[in-house]
């Protein structure tokens, strides 16, 4: 793979090619790590939509005719080259979003699940029959493609997340644009070609780099039947909104501020483990990460003086490095916006116990000075009132609230205003049964502390952490990218004789 430069251009891949499109503005792509420009990625406006969707539109027709186990053979080809390139991808997703290289493979990985999952499309898109629903008829649902879709995706996971939406569309016969960050845009070509080596026809799936142009653009397109978001909660809800508004149907994943409810009998070094692992990897950029320790009763003099020296000796490395734990912060307006929360919380009267601002990037390799390095942070005494508790961080801050009881913790949870994903930590198999049924949560850990869903579940939050009726991925995005109809049918030969001028009724 030719290595880019400061002047290679990102654009666009629609009908098949790689095209610079009609848009004239650039962004900048930086190596997180260095601070370097490594390419520009040219900004596609409604033009270059437009150009997608009537791509999409034009190749829809023949390939929701497609037998969905053909279908399924192309996604399986897909799968074929993914394994073959996945190294590949993970090295893009390091040098573009900072990543540590084994957690850019992991991200490769569950993507890849999600791939396997559509393959089983013939099955998935099954319906049901009744015969003689009443005498001489019978009835049966189908589920139909909706034709044109749209994925606009986040900077955090280019391409796990792509990959939630796109395979199961795809397999269920639409055709999709994507719209991915122009933060580290260079995984969706990749995978744009990759579909082509795959036997994909030119026109099922379109890439549009870009920002909010390119979003309103695909929002206000009427030729596009659903758009499916991930990103922060304000922009979720504007997705929503603006994509109803114009009729369509619309997923949008919001925003998370995800607790670990630490029980007094939990195991203490796994505990630890888990808060490390889960606050800091990914230097705290995930929708999942854990970034609020709920400690209950006296577990907090047990967890802290751990929690805090592991803390201290955190691997914050180049990703490229495998010993490296943490990686830089995306990019230097994320940085100031994480550094700018540690000082809130500071002024606030938290207790910082490890503070990552002021992190030396000569520490981190060979020619980091310049990246955009943060150590991992702690606070204790965190409390309700602190915008460090409430608004989503996403970056490595981990706040840690005392509450004496199982029921304040609970409580504390539950009063927040999202619901993405939670965890708690115990030996009790009754605090957890009960955790797990009262907790106001989508998705529920017990001694889990990321617990993303499988493929074959779905992926989603309650509250403000999720706009919309359905969760991504899994049987519940199948229902999504599709619509039902139900068919009633009978001969000539068992009709009776006579118009009917009331309600059907089964006879």
């Amino acid at each position: 793979m030719t290595q880019p430069t400061a002047t290679t251009e990102i654009a666009q891949y629609i009908h098949g090619t790689r095209t610079t499109g009609s848009g004239t503005r650039t962004q900048a792509v930086y190596n997180p790590a260095t601070g370097a420009v490594s390419a520009q990625v040219r900004l596609g406006n409604a033009a270059d939509v437009n150009a997608a969707v009537a791509a999409a539109q034009a190749a829809f027709p023949a390939w929701a005719d497609t037998p969905p186990i053909r279908r399924a053979r192309v996604l399986f080809k897909f799968l074929e080259l993914l394994n073959t390139h996945k190294d590949t991808l993970a090295r893009l997703i390091t040098a573009e979003h900072g990543k540590v290289f084994t957690d850019a493979q992991g991200e490769v990985a569950r993507g890849i699940d999600i791939v396997e999952f559509a393959c089983g499309i013939p099955q998935l898109l099954k319906g049901d029959f009744t015969d003689q629903v009443s005498t001489g008829i019978d009835n049966w649902t189908l589920r139909q493609p909706l034709g044109v879709v749209a994925g606009i995706t986040p900077f955090n996971f280019p391409v796990m997340v792509p990959m939630w939406m796109f395979p199961v569309a795809i397999a269920a016969g639409n055709c999709f644009v994507l719209k991915p960050s122009p933060i580290d845009p260079s995984p969706s070509l990749f995978m744009a070609d990759l579909l082509k080596q795959a036997g994909l026809p030119d026109g099922v799936f379109n890439v549009v780099q870009g920002d909010k142009e390119a979003v309103d653009a695909l929002l206000e397109h009427p030729d596009v039947k659903a758009v499916s978001f991930v990103g922060s909660t304000p922009i979720a809800n504007y997705i929503y909104e603006t994509g109803a508004h114009h009729g369509k149907r619309v997923q949008a994943l919001g925003g998370a501020k995800n607790h670990m409810v630490v029980m007094p009998d939990a195991d203490i070094d796994q505990v630890v483990d888990a808060l490390i692992g889960a606050g800091y990897g990914s230097a705290g950029e995930r929708c999942m990460a854990i970034s609020v320790a709920v400690l209950v009763g006296d577990v907090a003099d047990k967890v802290i003086p751990k929690l805090l020296a592991r803390t201290k000796t955190l691997k914050v490395l180049n990703g490229s490095n495998l010993a490296a734990e943490m990686g830089p912060i995306v990019t230097p307006a994320a940085h100031a916006r994480i550094s700018g929360y540690i000082d809130q919380g500071v002024a606030e009267g938290a207790q910082l116990l490890a503070d990552g601002r002021g992190f030396n990037g000569a520490l981190a390799g060979e020619g980091c000075e310049q990246g955009f390095w943060l150590g991992g942070t702690l606070f204790d005494h965190v409390t309700p009132e602190m915008r460090i508790y409430k608004e989503e961080i996403f970056g490595p801050v981990l706040a840690c609230v005392r509450v004496p009881d199982f029921a304040q913790a609970l409580q504390l949870i539950n009063d927040h205003e999202f619901g993405n994903g939670v965890a708690c930590f115990t030996r009790d198999g009754n605090v957890a049964r009960e955790f797990s049924r009262r907790v106001q949560v989508g998705m529920v850990g017990i001694n889990v502390p990321i617990p993303v869903p499988m493929a074959w579940h779905g992926f989603g939050g309650w509250k403000r952490s999720l706009f919309g009726d359905m969760h991504a991925y899994g049987e519940e995005g199948v229902r999504f990218y599709t619509k039902q109809k139900s068919i009633m049918q009978r001969w000539p030969e068992s009709i009776g004789k006579g118009a009917e001028f009331v309600m059907p009724t089964a006879k």
